[in-house]
């Protein structure tokens, strides 16, 4: 069935009920989407992409599941834009943050338990491994965009030393990610859960440190 024919047959049942057909404006439809695709993306976090179908999810944003339809093609279509749009709020959140910074924040027990709120590339990328090509591309831009970010703020001192703050930005979002996505496996309240934690920000932020792409250690003299 076509969106206007979906539109019109609900407008029918409308008047054959004696309620008032409300016209939502194009202004209000983006909103609207943009509400869907947020909450999309808090649900997607918490549960995968699996462990939530579009009427729950329709629901928990306040709309019908027979609206979905006006907004996205498939639940496949909104894994993607949601994925896109998480991994664009963890970008931004990332900007402004030098890589030891970033670190004390990702690597943490705060971000670990607030899985709805934290980072799609932790909380989803198991589960991006077995999707469509669509949602993986999403995960590479988004990857590609918090490199950049890590990167922008690592000291580097020209293009010579571009590569090797490449390969330290990609050393610390992997252990960064892998941290939390092995925390997250043991049960809650685990003694394992933290010590994994504490173990891998105390390396990855001593591997920054060594790692320093202009030669000398943080807080070193220069020669």
């Amino acid at each position: 069935m076509s969106i206007d024919i979906y539109v019109r047959l609900t407008a029918e049942r409308q008047l054959r009920k004696g309620r008032p057909i409300v016209r939502v404006t194009k202004a209000q439809a983006e909103r609207n989407r943009v509400h869907i695709v947020a909450t999309a993306a808090r649900l997607f976090r918490e549960r995968g992409y699996d462990g939530v179908g579009v009427a729950e999810l329709m629901a928990a944003a306040g709309f019908t599941h027979g609206g979905f339809y006006k907004h996205f093609r498939s639940k496949a279509d909104l894994m993607a834009e949601a994925s896109a749009s998480g991994l664009a709020q963890t970008a931004a959140r990332a900007e402004g943050l030098d890589p030891a910074e970033f670190v004390e924040r990702y690597v943490s027990r705060e971000h670990r338990d607030g899985r709805g709120d934290g980072c799609t590339v932790a909380a989803l990328s198991g589960d991006a491994a077995r999707q469509p090509v669509d949602i993986r591309a999403e995960f590479a831009a988004g990857i590609e965009k918090l490199l950049t970010v890590l990167q922008a703020h690592s000291g580097t001192r020209g293009d010579v030393d571009q590569g090797a703050a490449r390969a330290l930005a990609i050393d610390t979002l992997a252990h960064s990610v892998g941290a939390v996505m092995l925390s997250r496996a043991c049960p809650d309240g685990s003694p394992l859960a933290d010590e994994i934690l504490d173990v891998c920000r105390a390396g990855i932020l001593a591997s920054l440190t060594h790692g320093n792409v202009d030669g000398s250690e943080a807080g070193g003299p220069e020669a």
